[in-house]
């Protein structure tokens, strides 16, 4: 019932939006005698501001035309490679007719980036898929907005993800040799599980697994989401947050956790800064700051553009990530395509690098949530594991903006460079015995390198999510090493940023001994 009310009052209210963009472009128009008068500005400004938060927000498209490499503009054609009922694989195929770029090209490694199925689309990942097309062949994951999915292609359950997250990794195998898998947020867990039953299947794994942000152990730092799951029982999700898809749209009663919801969830996270954004917005207009109020339309475009989620999947997720921490636990079972149910055990997996990534002021997966991936994955050699720390950074920040491009993804790429070259072999589960993985990674040389980079505050943005989409950095890089083996910081393009000096924060590099864990 609560879906019906939504979009009734949504439609009731989309004239009243439509009108009040109108008024603003009226009283804004300079070749309007009304826009000299005294409080025109001030009154355009307050219709556009009505106007946004009011207005419909469509699904965003990811829009990138071209991308440097080298200095040399590379035109981006986006195209779908895989169609499945509950998502697209996307693919951005990249041209050049200058030769030696097109063979710099051809030699780069193959990224499949897990988008996040969370409320919003995977074009909140545009900064990273266009940072990454620098230096890699780039696929993701686009999911689909539940209410748009007809009843007849079934439901969708957690299992199904992973499913999907399987099949694509082995189009990528199929066509490219190997690949390599980068996760943000959410996805982590799913795609740590379907890597883990590749592995214990003897199947080939990807070159590498970087996570980035997500719930690997969602007992750790606990933040408002992760509380919310604990205190409010599977019964209270069921019961409070499913509801049916009116009949205006495609899939007409299907169960689903309806994206206004979780849009609600997450401006009541921080809703003090939505408000002074708007704010700023408003005066911004009056002002005529056009970079300031494009840059918070940029954000709010996507921000609120949200999508439903299966009401299975979501549940599914409820309960095994954030109530029964199944992955952390050994107790998941998942049901693969030919029916067979499996034992999730990221203990085998042996042959794929691993990297976590975590931002220190993420109030969406606290810190040592992602880390926990370290632990699990004891099959994983020590000088193939790598945990980046970003002080300063919010979980936004990790995977976009300017802390993403000048800090995390340097780190990304080095560690992607460094391991397409070696093949990946993941030895059945019952061969990874407690006792090999121990003596293959013995605690005293299982160290995970910890960057920490310290940063400038971040300037004033229309980024609200969980941290700044725009920080300016200026950092200076000094690298110590502990022991072997050796890791070097490639923090270029932030040591660029600003000169060194005693008063600017600097990288700092670590090692710890992580938990050895069978």
């Amino acid at each position: 019932m609560l879906y019906q009310i939504f979009e009734t009052q949504r439609s009731i209210m989309e004239p009243f939006s439509d009108l009040a963009q109108a008024a603003a472009k009226l009283f804004g128009n300079p070749l309007n005698p009304m826009s000299q008068t005294p409080m025109a500005q001030r009154t355009s400004a307050g219709y556009a501001l009505m106007h946004r938060l009011g207005k419909d927000y469509e699904k965003p498209v990811f829009g990138i035309q071209t991308v440097k490499v080298n200095k040399t503009d590379v035109a981006i054609h986006e195209r779908i490679e895989i169609d499945k009922p509950f998502c697209e694989l996307r693919r951005f195929k990249r041209f050049s007719d200058d030769a030696a770029t097109l063979v710099q090209l051809k030699a780069q490694p193959v990224v499949l980036i897990v988008a996040p199925l969370s409320g919003h689309y995977a074009t909140l990942l545009r900064d990273t898929v266009k940072t990454m097309l620098q230096d890699h062949k780039v696929y993701i994951t686009d999911w689909k907005n539940a209410r748009l999915v007809p009843l007849s292609e079934g439901e969708f359950h957690l299992d199904d993800y992973i499913n999907y997250v399987q099949e694509f990794i082995r189009h990528l195998q199929s066509t490219y040799g190997n690949c390599h898998v980068v996760s943000v947020c959410q996805p982590t867990v799913p795609v740590l599980a379907a890597v883990s039953l590749m592995a214990s299947r003897g199947e080939k794994t990807p070159l590498t697994m970087t996570m980035m942000g997500g719930p690997i152990d969602a007992r750790k730092s606990p933040t408002a989401v992760n509380n919310l799951a604990t205190n409010k029982s599977f019964e209270w999700f069921e019961n409070n947050v499913i509801y049916r898809v009116p009949a205006n749209f495609p899939g007409a009663g299907r169960r689903v956790y309806p994206g206004f919801l979780q849009y609600t969830g997450f401006v009541a996270m921080n809703p003090d800064r939505h408000a002074t954004s708007h704010y700023d917005y408003f005066k911004d207009l009056i002002k005529g700051d056009d970079a300031s109020t494009e840059a918070h339309r940029k954000f709010y475009d996507e921000y609120n553009a949200v999508l439903d989620m299966d009401a299975d999947y979501y549940l599914e997720t409820i309960a095994t990530v954030f109530q029964d921490f199944k992955l952390v636990n050994g107790t998941w079972d998942v049901k693969g395509v030919d029916g067979k149910v499996e034992r999730v055990r990221p203990q085998d997996i042996q042959g794929t690098a691993l990297m976590t990534v975590e931002g220190e002021l993420d109030d969406i997966s606290g810190s040592g949530q992602t880390r926990a991936a370290q632990d699990l994955c004891t099959g994983v050699p020590a000088k193939e594991r790598l945990h980046l720390e970003v002080p300063g950074a919010g979980h936004y920040g990790i995977f976009s903006g300017r802390r993403w491009r000048d800090i995390v993804y340097p780190e990304v790429v080095k560690f992607i460079l460094g391991h397409s070259g070696k093949k990946s072999a993941s030895a059945p589960a019952k061969a990874a015995s407690a006792k090999t993985v121990a003596a293959q990674a013995p605690a005293q040389a299982a160290a995970k390198a910890i960057v920490k980079v310290a940063a400038k505050a971040p300037t004033k943005t229309a980024n609200i999510a969980a941290a700044p989409a725009t920080p300016k950095v200026a950092a200076q890089t000094t690298a110590k090493v502990a022991s072997k083996p050796t890791v070097k910081v490639a923090a270029k393009s932030a040591a660029k940023a600003a000169p060194a000096a005693k008063s600017k924060p600097a990288v700092k590099t670590s090692w710890v001994e992580p938990k050895n864990k069978a």
